[in-house]
């Protein structure tokens, strides 16, 4: 029996899809507010919705919770294969303290129950923002090793703890493979993370920033796991990087896909810097704070990633993110058009 966590998201409904088809038994845990119908969209993107629901009720759902020790504890009942995808992702200054709570301790919780019950293997998706960075703007690989010193958004720092615990599974004997990947783009969920590029170009957003940084489609994500989960190698982590663009490219292409106008206002920095300034002060009276000066920093910083390792470690090809994107804006235009 294969376990995945998180498998509501967008890494962990693509997944489920490639598992399933692939003729696996599976079991994901949900929390009691997932919205399960998500799931079975994302595979109707896919394949025929009649083959969809068939698959989708294959699944043997879970209702748990990785800070609930108890339940996900029954939830590993006959695992043999572990895929955490369960993850929480915020850049809110205000929400320091729950990610830390649900990336590193929730991952704490999955990896102790990996450990107790020999699982077979274990696969972590963590994220390009648990890498260390580069020096003189060279591509970041898996041996850039994090510098505490440095300035880290507290979802990187969560990331990078939860990575603390997988390898610590792998220390007690459980074999472990961890994937970091760039900014996912997929279709499915257009109000929650990359998916919101496509929403607030299509609602018309007129501004761009010229930072570069690592993109990757959710497909070539999940292949690239089951492909390692499958392959005699363990306790390695490897970069799901198709490829380094600057923000300005990739709304550009989203626009051209979706038909509408290409962002020409490029974000300054003083507008960010007067953003975070009147945030801060609205921090005092009691008003949440979406802007830090970590966010501010990173905007206008670029890191390029190398994906060398993956590709020769299972002769992998990505698929261009300029395909990804066509073919997310595709299947957007299709929602909303109902």
């Amino acid at each position: 029996m294969i376990l995945v966590t998180g498998g509501t998201g967008l890494v962990g409904s693509h997944l489920l899809l490639n598992l399933l088809k692939a003729g696996k038994n599976v079991r994901a845990i949900h929390r009691k507010t997932s919205d399960l119908n998500k799931v079975q969209q994302v595979f109707s993107y896919y394949i025929e919705k009649e083959e969809a629901s068939k698959l989708f009720n294959k699944i043997e759902w879970f209702e748990a919770n990785i800070l609930n020790i108890p339940a996900l504890t029954k939830a590993f009942k006959d695992v043999t294969t572990v895929y955490h995808c369960a993850a929480m992702v915020s850049f809110n200054p205000g929400d320091d303290k729950q990610l830390r709570k649900v990336n590193i301790e929730g991952t704490a919780n999955v990896a102790n129950l990996c450990i107790g019950k020999k699982i077979e293997k274990f696969c972590y998706v963590s994220s390009v923002a648990a890498l260390g960075s580069s020096l003189n703007n060279n591509l970041i690989t898996e041996k850039n090793y994090w510098n505490p010193e440095e300035d880290h958004s507290d979802y990187a720092i969560s990331k990078y703890g939860a990575e603390i615990e997988v390898w610590r599974a792998s220390q007690e004997g459980v074999p472990t493979i961890i994937v970091n990947p760039g900014i996912i783009i997929g279709p499915g969920f257009w109000h929650e993370g990359s998916g919101q590029i496509f929403t607030k170009i299509d609602k018309g957003l007129n501004y761009h920033f010229p930072k570069i940084a690592g993109f990757v489609g959710v497909e070539d994500v999940v292949k690239a796991m089951r492909q390692l989960m499958e392959s005699p190698i363990f306790n390695e982590s490897y970069i799901l990087v198709s490829d380094n663009k600057s923000f300005k490219e990739i709304l550009d292409s989203t626009a051209t896909a979706l038909e509408k106008p290409i962002p020409e206002k490029q974000l300054t920095t003083w507008i960010l810097w007067i953003g975070w300034f009147f945030q801060k002060i609205g921090g005092f009276f009691g008003f949440k704070r979406q802007i830090s000066k970590h966010t501010v920093n990173s905007l206008f910083s670029d890191s390029k990633y190398a994906n060398e390792k993956i590709k020769t470690a299972i002769d992998f090809e990505f698929e261009p993110i300029s395909a990804v994107i066509k073919n997310t804006a595709s299947q957007y235009k299709q929602d909303q058009a109902g």
